[in-house]
C-alpha cells in the first residue's frame, strides 16, 4: 500500500491524480489524503482551496487506523498548519518511509505555498523524511542560497540538505539539463555517500507533473524493502523510479492533453500502443 498526501489537479497530470497513476504503474495499491483543491489546467493554476489542517488529520488518522500503509509521499502542503499537522501524524512512523516532495511552484511557474509553509517544510517535515526530492529552485529556497548551476553544486546542496534532518536527499537537476546536456539527479544518503543518476534529455514540453510522478514512484518502489525492516536501498530505487519517469516522458507527446504543458504518460508501459 502506498499513500499520497497532496493536492488535487483536475487535469490529471500532477498531484493526487498523478500519484495514483504512478502507484498503479508500479504495482502498488494507492491511497490518498487531500490537502488542497486547485483550479488548474495544463496552462496554469487559477485558484487554490485549502483543506483545513484538522480535516487533513481526520483523513490520515481514519485511514491509518484501518489500512496498513507501507510507504508515503507528501506533495502540496499549502500552509504551515497543514505541514505541521501532517508531520505530526507521519512522524509516528505508522505510514512507512516518508518521501517528501517539497512542492512550492507548479511547472507553469505558479506559486503553490506561502513562505510560512516553506519554513515549516524545512524545519518540521524534513526531519521525519526518509527521502526529500527537491528540484533546483526548491533546494536553493530551503538552503537560503543561490540555485545550483553545475553538477558540483547539485552534490554540495544535496549534502547540505542532509543537515536539515532527512535520511536521504535527491536533488533533481532537470532545470540544468540544457547546461549539462543530460538529466542529472544527485542522491545523498546519510552514511551512504553521494550517487549520481543520469538520463538522456527527452525533447518534449509535456513535463507537467514530473516531480509528483518521480516522488510517487519512489514511494511505490519503497513499499517493498530489499530486507524486512531495513532502510530502503535508495540508490537502486532511484533508478527504478527514474525508469518509469523516463518512459513517461518519452511517450508524453502521444497523449495530446490540453494546450499548455501537457502531462507525462504515467501508464505508457501498461498501455503500449493503445490510446
Amino acid at each position: 500500500m502506498a499513500l499520497s498526501v497532496a493536492g488535487s489537479d483536475p487535469s490529471g497530470g500532477a498531484g493526487i491524480q498523478a500519484d495514483l497513476k504512478a502507484f498503479s504503474a508500479l504495482g502498488a495499491y494507492g491511497c490518498a489524503v487531500l490537502t488542497a483543491l486547485t483550479a488548474q489546467s495544463t496552462r496554469g493554476v487559477t485558484g487554490v482551496h485549502v483543506v483545513p489542517a484538522s480535516f487533513v488529520v481526520d483523513q490520515l488518522t481514519t485511514l491509518l487506523d484501518d489500512v496498513a500503509v507501507h510507504a508515503t509521499k507528501t506533495g502540496m502542503l499549502p500552509t504551515a498548519e497543514v505541514v505541521e499537522a501532517v508531520a505530526g501524524v507521519l512522524g509516528g512512523g505508522t505510514a512507512g518511509p516518508v518521501v517528501v516532495d517539497p512542492v512550492m511552484v507548479a511547472t507553469s511557474g505558479d506559486a503553490l505555498v506561502d513562505a510560512e509553509a516553506v519554513a515549516a517544510i524545512r524545519d518540521v517535515l524534513l526531519p521525519v523524511a526518509a527521502l526529500v526530492t527537491p528540484n533546483v529552485p526548491e533546494a536553493a529556497r530551503m538552503l537560503c542560497t543561490d540555485p545550483a548551476r553545475s553538477e558540483a553544486d547539485l552534490r554540495a546542496q544535496a549534502v547540505a540538505l542532509l543537515d536539515l534532518g532527512p535520511a536521504a536527499v535527491l536533488v533533481k537537476g532537470g532545470h540544468l539539463a540544457d547546461e549539462l546536456g543530460e538529466g542529472v539527479d544527485v542522491l545523498a544518503v546519510r552514511g551512504g555517500g553521494v550517487h549520481v543518476s543520469r538520463r538522456p534529455v527527452v525533447p518534449t514540453s509535456n513535463t507537467h507533473g514530473t516531480g509528483c510522478t518521480l516522488s510517487a514512484a519512489l514511494a511505490a518502489v519503497a513499499t517493498v524493502p530489499s530486507t524486512a525492516g531495513a532502510a530502503p536501498d535508495w540508490p537502486a530505487l532511484v533508478e527504478d523510479a527514474r525508469d518509469l519517469l523516463q518512459a513517461g516522458l518519452e511517450a508524453a507527446d502521444d497523449l495530446h492533453v490540453g494546450t499548455g504543458n501537457g502531462p507525462v504518460h504515467h501508464l505508457a508501459q501498461l498501455w503500449g500502443d493503445h490510446r
